[in-house]
């Protein structure tokens, strides 16, 4: 500010116009000017009651800092530049369930708009599933976008997931072909850590109120499938994912829970101009995207418990 300031009154040699230019008052120029005199050593100005002008001290002064603040300014520019433009890097991560064709689509839409971005892709884990996003190991996650946390920005959905239920191939539910959310309240399903996604995926309370039986831990997804096949508890999932692609395995339309929305994730206080460009993309991919994606048991999979 003091370095401003005085370059601009050494222009305009005026306090006034200064003040205006500088966005402050007139007393505080001169507060400013008066204290840099002091550190220098001399007087910069002479000032009188018709007119300002430098003197051989404050001349010698602004040819030294003009070009400096000059160049400052141009990296100042050249950064702002560079944070508004698209460019570099944006790693992208995902999960077990969630690569596949929607996140494909989203990331050829993005690199066809900003061929300038280098798209690299990164598989992250479950159990601490927005970690990688913190440590700042990756700038988004695609994911399904049940987010109730303050520090994370969800964007719009790519994909929407219609549900089914995995159970085990001679489980009684299978003969029917079908499945209710009310099921959930008559047969075990996985205990995971609370939150809003384990709530998206395992709701708390079946739609007429009874509660879910929320009740098995398990030690990852893999654990959670051997445990369907096995009999021992049922799992909601959604359609379209490769993972219950198994002979021991049925899976059922599951009646009476809303799609689960895919999209991007990503760390408010991380956002840049690249995230800012892949968000962009999605939002645009979003209107493509309204109704539920899968038809058939057949093609469906189970998402990770609790994320």
């Amino acid at each position: 500010m003091q370095v401003r300031t005085f370059l601009v009154l050494a222009d305009e040699l005026h306090f006034g116009r200064a003040a205006e230019l500088t966005g402050l008052s007139q007393p505080r120029v001169s507060r400013l000017i008066s204290a840099l005199e002091r550190e220098a050593g001399g007087a910069l100005f002479d000032r009188t009651t018709r007119r300002v002008r430098l003197t051989p001290l404050g001349t010698r002064l602004r040819d030294g800092w003009q070009p400096a603040y000059g160049q400052l300014l141009a990296a100042l520019d050249d950064a702002r530049a560079a944070a508004r433009q698209p460019a570099g890097t944006l790693r992208i991560g995902f999960t077990l369930t969630t690569g596949g064709t929607a996140l494909t689509r989203l990331v050829r839409a993005f690199t066809a708009a900003y061929p300038g971005c280098d798209v690299q892709l990164r598989e992250t884990g479950l159990r601490d599933l927005y970690g990688a996003l913190r440590r700042d190991d990756i700038d988004v996650l695609v994911s399904w976008l049940a987010v109730d946390e303050p520090d994370l920005t969800a964007g719009s959905a790519i994909e929407h997931r219609a549900r089914a239920l995995a159970v085990c191939r001679d489980h009684p539910l299978a003969g029917r072909g079908s499945a209710s959310a009310e099921d959930l309240a008559d047969y075990e399903t996985a205990c995971a850590p609370p939150g809003a996604l384990y709530d998206a995926i395992v709701p708390p309370h079946t739609p007429s109120g009874r509660p879910a039986r929320r009740t098995r831990a398990v030690g990852g997804l893999h654990e959670t499938l051997a445990l369907v096949a096995g009999g021992q508890i049922v799992h909601p999932t959604v359609v379209g994912l490769p993972l219950a692609q198994r002979s021991d395995i049925t899976l059922l339309p599951l009646a009476g829970l809303p799609p689960l929305r895919l999209g991007p994730i990503w760390c408010t206080a991380h956002e840049n101009a690249r995230i800012r460009a892949l968000a962009a993309t999605a939002a645009t991919l979003a209107r493509t995207s309204r109704e539920p994606q899968g038809s058939g048991a057949d093609r469906a999979g189970a998402p990770e418990t609790g994320g």
